[in-house]
């Protein structure tokens, strides 16, 4: 079982001031599951932790990889099949690259949930594998 993070969760939980940081930290103490990010997220991460958090975020965030507590995907030749699919199909919502990659690997894995902030796309973009997804947190603040 694995638990993909998007990027909103991740800047999230390295926030002290952002309004979703102690829903987002919960999610990182949750046992027994892989913590997975999709390689594309990294682009995003390094861009706005260094942003809201400081310079030396995103190399901090290199280190938890390094120690086991983060694994990063690759996408797969089909994943990028997939998300240029899904942009295609979701291209009135302006669904990028990212969301579309995140969105194929969870369909490949068949994860039933997913860890993000991003709920104006997520809650509308239909997987293959479940009707809808589990948006974790469960219950972020507005």
């Amino acid at each position: 079982m694995a638990l993909v993070l998007d990027t909103g969760p991740i800047v999230a939980a390295l926030d002290v001031d952002d309004t979703h940081h102690d829903a987002c930290v919960r999610l990182f103490r949750l046992r027994g599951q892989r913590r997975v990010v999709v390689a594309p997220v990294l682009v995003e991460l390094d861009h706005l932790l260094t942003r809201q958090v400081g310079p030396d975020a995103f190399p901090a965030l290199l280190e938890t990889v390094h120690r086991g507590e983060l694994d990063i995907l690759p996408l797969s030749a089909q994943d990028y099949v997939r998300a240029g699919e899904l942009m295609r199909t979701y291209a009135d919502l302006r669904v990028g690259f990212v969301d579309a990659a995140v969105l194929a690997v969870v369909e490949r894995l068949r994860e039933p949930k997913l860890a993000t902030l991003d709920h104006r796309h997520f809650s509308v973009m239909r997987p293959r594998h479940v009707d809808a997804l589990e948006l974790l947190p469960s219950r972020a603040p507005r």
